[in-house]
């Protein structure tokens, strides 16, 4: 421990509050919060035995700083912020590609309809989810619609201008209250037994599809029949989820966690109306000492990230600062939220279930993460040793240019961070000042466009990068450099990586690093190079598809710059266009049926040519 950290440690106040440790290079490694600032943080300097993940953080730590708040829950908000922010390499960060679907319903609207969203928004909006595990959304909706005749569509709803009923009316699946077929009362019946179908109730809706087959086969209608009969099967599925021994308005999430010295995972069972709904596993990268520690980073940022909150949280084990937790959720969303460890029942069988989850996970995912290490974050700390960067390259940026002889030119910038593609942060550049087909000029503009940003506004939205990629060979590299000495960046690293033979070009020699095809590092730089080719790639054809597009529609009659900019947008190709239909075209901003019937007749003139 060096002497700055000493004398700060001496100084901690005993006030609750938020710490940030940061590397030997400025970044945040890893922020915390404690009860007690003094107490917490000064366990980290102990000498006391640790887990290796947190004695790999603590070797890391070259300065900290820290925050005092309020209270818990001002600390607790405060630390999910600054996470979300700074992406602490030490932290857990949720990693989570898949979305599951949800039903929802506004019941704030004269006549709610039933929609699926892949998205939970705290909106005052009821969701019913998350639909996983062999109970599909599409079906449960089918059920609600052919059962109670909800209307499954957003058409706005005017009284006064009743509209045509839709096909959904004729097949017997909505009551079309947007031609006034039905009073506000009578509905608002229909979505109360959609409602309570959802929240675990199953009798009312099989006796509805029940009688309706039996009506339809007595009638001889005997397709419609079987359609019911295929409903009452997806609702028998849907039945086998119930977890008998819980009550149906049990909504709880079930999350446990476990580790191995090494790595670590977390599962959580959604059990929804009594039925479960299925789960998520999560392969953790962290530096917490406990798992009572790791259950509550995972819980202040899973749920602090918009995901549902239950009624219920049951663990598997204690996690630390509970009541920290309940008191946020119940300021921050209104919310009252049982967070507990079961003793005994059903429920503690569902933990043990979700226990067994994340320790099989684990033990199947631990040569993945491994090897996603190996790609990923080991790849950045030895491309550091082996390029002699000056800085660990955490966040990465790609430079790529696409044209086609000159024409349409774009620049692409892809990020990774920490080894691993951060889409949201990529960007894409049109060529405003460069004539001709001159990629190095190209270069410069988009490198000088980025790197004004650094110290500006800006920069929240454009972070500092600690290394540059080139997309080529020594002369982009040297035309990016002038533009770095031109503004004098010296504290961000910049090398290039030319295709043909994969030599990594940097401004430390002359000569190229030459790495073996298998060797981590250039794996890392491949996968950057070639996802920003195929990202300015991709930009410049919607450009030139768009250039084209403009010059087809200059030909028309009647179609002016802001039409010409409407069909631009809404068709985006002259492919698209050429296949529109007259109704399609129609729904198009400026479009009448003059101008529709002119694009139409021009096509039809241009094939007869062809």
């Amino acid at each position: 421990m060096n002497d700055i950290l000493a004398k700060k440690l001496k100084m901690l106040p005993t006030d609750p509050g938020v710490y940030v440790m940061l590397g030997s290079d400025g970044t945040v490694i890893y922020v915390g919060k404690a009860k007690n600032l003094k107490n917490r943080v000064s366990q980290y300097f102990h000498s006391s035995p640790k887990p290796e993940k947190v004695m790999a953080m603590v070797s890391n730590i070259a300065d900290f700083y820290y925050i005092i708040t309020k209270s818990e829950i001002d600390a607790l908000s405060l630390e999910n912020n600054l996470i979300k922010k700074y992406k602490p390499r030490y932290n857990i960060l949720l990693k989570d590609d898949k979305t599951y679907p949800y039903i929802k319903v506004n019941l704030k609207q004269n006549y709610p309809f039933f929609s699926v969203s892949r998205k939970f928004r705290r909106d005052g909006a009821r969701y019913f989810g998350p639909f996983m595990g062999g109970v599909n959304v599409k079906d449960t909706l089918a059920i609600i619609t052919t059962a109670y005749a909800v209307r499954s569509c957003g058409v706005a709803i005017d009284k006064s201008k009743p509209q045509r009923p839709c096909l959904n009316y004729h097949l017997g699946k909505c009551t079309a209250p947007c031609a006034g077929y039905v009073s506000e009362e009578d509905y608002a019946k229909q979505v109360d037994g959609a409602l309570e179908f959802l929240s675990g109730e199953d009798g009312a809706v099989e006796k509805i599809l029940t009688d309706k087959m039996l009506k339809c086969s007595a009638l001889e209608e005997f397709e419609l029949a079987m359609s019911y009969r295929d409903k009452l099967k997806m609702l028998e599925k849907i039945k086998l989820k119930r977890l008998t021994a819980l009550n149906k308005f049990v909504n709880a999430d079930v999350i446990a966690a476990t580790e191995n010295g090494l790595y670590s995972a977390i599962n959580v069972l959604f059990v929804r109306g009594g039925r479960m709904q299925g789960g998520k596993n999560f392969a953790l990268s962290d530096a917490e000492d406990t798992n009572g520690r790791r259950l509550y980073s995972f819980m202040s940022q899973y749920y602090g990230e918009g995901q549902e909150i239950p009624d219920e949280i049951l663990l598997s084990e204690n996690a630390d600062d509970v009541e920290a937790l309940e008191d946020f959720f119940r300021e921050t969303y209104r919310k009252s939220v049982k967070i507990y460890v079961p003793e005994r029942g059903d429920k503690k069988k569902l933990t043990e279930m979700a226990k067994s989850n994340a320790e099989d996970y684990l033990e199947k995912e631990v040569d993945k993460i491994k090897h996603k290490d190996d790609m990923t974050t080991a790849a950045c700390k030895k491309m550091q040793k082996e390029l002699s960067l000056k800085n660990l390259p955490r966040r990465i940026e790609c430079y790529d240019i696409s044209h086609i002889s000159g024409v349409d030119k774009v620049g692409s910038m892809v990020v990774f961070l920490d080894g691993e593609s951060a889409r949201t942060e990529y960007r894409r550049f049109k060529i405003k000042t460069v004539e001709g087909s001159n990629d190095f000029a190209c270069l410069k503009e988009v490198l000088l466009r980025r790197l004004q940003k650094l110290g500006s506004e800006e920069e929240e939205k454009f972070p500092k990068p600690d290394l540059i990629v080139i997309d080529g060979g020594k002369g982009q590299l040297s035309s990016v450099k002038e533009v770095f000495d031109e503004l004098g960046v010296t504290d961000i690293d910049l090398i290039s990586l030319a295709k043909r033979e994969e030599e990594i070009f940097t401004t430390l020699s002359h000569e190229p690093v030459v790495l073996s095809r298998r060797d981590y590092v250039l794996r890392l730089l491949q996968r950057l190079r070639d996802e920003a080719h195929r990202f300015a790639i991709t930009y410049h054809k919607r450009t030139h598809e768009k250039t084209n597009l403009k010059s087809e529609l200059t030909g028309i009659e009647g179609i002016g710059e802001k039409r010409r900019k409407a069909l631009m947008d809404k068709f985006g190709t002259v492919e698209n266009l050429k296949r529109a239909t007259k109704e399609e075209l129609l729904e198009t901003d400026g479009i009448r049926e003059k101008q529709a019937e002119a694009i139409i007749n021009y096509f039809k003139n241009k094939n007869a040519e062809d």
